[in-house]
């Protein structure tokens, strides 16, 4: 089958043939997301293999690493029981994945935009995988105690869907006392983002960040397919029921 050719092809502008185009996104976004991915789950074991819950390293006035478990969201967001929490991020990575999936096979979006999904796509994924085996495979890290071990013979500390994610990454950039005179406030400590994350929530925040500076044209774009993808999908079912 001969291959589709860009618009701008017809004016004079070399363009690279969609299913080329294809082909270079899937390689990129996996590859990408394969090594994010790694590097996620490599910093989290070392973590929970090396330090107890609550131990810090400083490594600058304005950033330390140190270790908190969460059973929440991104940024320790709480929202609702960890069972539903775990379901509820399988079921938007499942969707997203459909929609990057859609997407590729559009043939018609800029590869910085695919890459920009599939960020997210893998920030959620490292969480993910936190939430479903940490449980099972680690025995639990407790403050000021042992490390927790990998595979310990007396089983994990929680079952499936159950596990907590790490977090490690912490940015008090700004750490101080405020002034006497404040009504109320006055005197206590004051840290200006105090959040602490990892790099799964790192990636989902700098995906949505280029998103809204970069491809919001695109994504609505990207919507307006989709919701005709669905209702050709809906229609086809419809008229030839299995």
């Amino acid at each position: 089958m001969q291959e589709r050719i860009g618009h701008n092809a017809l004016h004079g502008k070399k363009m690279i043939p969609f299913t080329t185009l294809k082909r270079k996104q899937i390689w990129l976004v996996s590859l990408v997301g394969l090594l994010l991915l790694v590097l996620d789950q490599v910093v989290k074991f070392w973590i929970k293999l090396n330090m107890s819950l609550g131990e810090s390293i400083s490594i600058t006035s304005w950033f330390e690493i140190l270790f908190v478990e969460n059973e929440g969201m991104a940024y320790g967001i709480q929202l609702g029981s960890k069972l539903f929490l775990t379901l509820f991020r399988i079921v938007a990575m499942a969707l997203l994945l459909w929609g990057i999936i859609a997407i590729v096979k559009k043939g018609t979006y800029r590869t910085g935009f695919v890459l920009t999904l599939g960020l997210i796509f893998v920030g959620g994924i490292g969480n993910i995988v936190d939430s479903l085996f940490y449980g099972l495979i680690f025995s639990e890290s407790t403050p000021y105690g042992p490390v927790a071990e990998l595979f310990p013979a007396q089983g994990g500390y929680a079952p499936l869907f159950y596990g907590k994610v790490v977090d490690m990454l912490h940015f008090p950039l700004i750490d101080t006392y405020l002034p006497s005179w404040i009504p109320i406030w006055g005197g206590s400590r004051f840290t200006f983002f105090n959040p602490i994350f990892n790099l799964a929530d790192s990636y989902i925040s700098i995906g949505v960040l280029l998103l809204v500076i970069f491809y919001l044209r695109s994504l609505s774009h990207a919507f307006e397919q989709l919701s005709e993808y669905k209702a050709r999908f809906r229609e086809k079912k419809t008229n030839n029921p299995s």
